[in-house]
């Protein structure tokens, strides 16, 4: 069983009403769907739109595929409900991702650069079938993989980890510094040099996690 985190990057054309408009307006930022289903062609989701209500309210509105809707204003954005009739291009990527042993695993994140991030469990051959059946427009880009079922890759290894906790707790990352990278060495019992590897290499995989990135 193989899982994976991927970036499905959508041309103008690709994109649906919704997305296009979380990619246009300086209003909107992100939608992060927590869960849906769809039955007969309708899609009911849950999510959380991080952006202004009233922005998004007026796409919906003028979309006579969706059937009904209610926004919860909270920090930072709303909670949304929503049920529509999927269109062309939701059909695509709902075949695509429609496979006998791919999960899609929630949350689905749709973004404003253009991509929708999600991460699928399932076979190999499957997760690879996800990848040939996707839509003219769309194209994939694996941020990373596992070959265990997972929704998240471990960032760090259990020395870089070590490494990292240590430093933290010495006052390496306190402004200003209250000890330096000696110090953390000596904690470790290594060198100077692997204690500045170990934290570089750590400092990097965690910002990667953060930002879906992955060498």
């Amino acid at each position: 069983m193989n899982s994976a985190r991927v970036a499905l990057g959508h041309d103008p054309a690709a994109r649906s009403p919704i997305h296009e408009a979380i990619c246009e307006s300086p209003h909107l930022e992100r939608e992060v769907v927590l869960g849906g289903q769809t039955v007969d062609g309708v899609e009911t989701i849950t999510s959380f739109v991080y952006g202004e209500a009233a922005v998004y309210e007026s796409v919906l509105t003028r979309l006579d595929a969706v059937r009904e809707y209610e926004i919860t204003r909270a920090d930072d954005g709303f909670f949304l409900y929503l049920r529509r009739e999927l269109g062309p291009e939701g059909r695509s990527l709902m075949n695509a991702l429609t496979q006998e042993t791919v999960v899609v695993v929630p949350p689905i994140e749709i973004r404003s650069d253009s991509t929708i991030r999600i991460t699928v469990v399932g076979h190999s051959a499957d997760l690879a079938s996800v990848i040939e059946e996707l839509a003219d427009g769309v194209t994939i880009e694996i941020l990373w993989a596992s070959d265990r079922v997972t929704v998240t890759e471990t960032a760090t290894s259990d020395r870089q980890l070590s490494a990292l906790e240590t430093a933290w707790d010495v006052g390496f990352y306190e402004v200003p510094r209250r000890n330096g990278i000696e110090t953390v060495a000596e904690e470790l019992d290594c060198a100077v040099s692997t204690a500045s590897e170990l934290l570089r290499r750590g400092e990097a995989n965690v910002i990667g996690g953060m930002l879906d990135r992955r060498r």
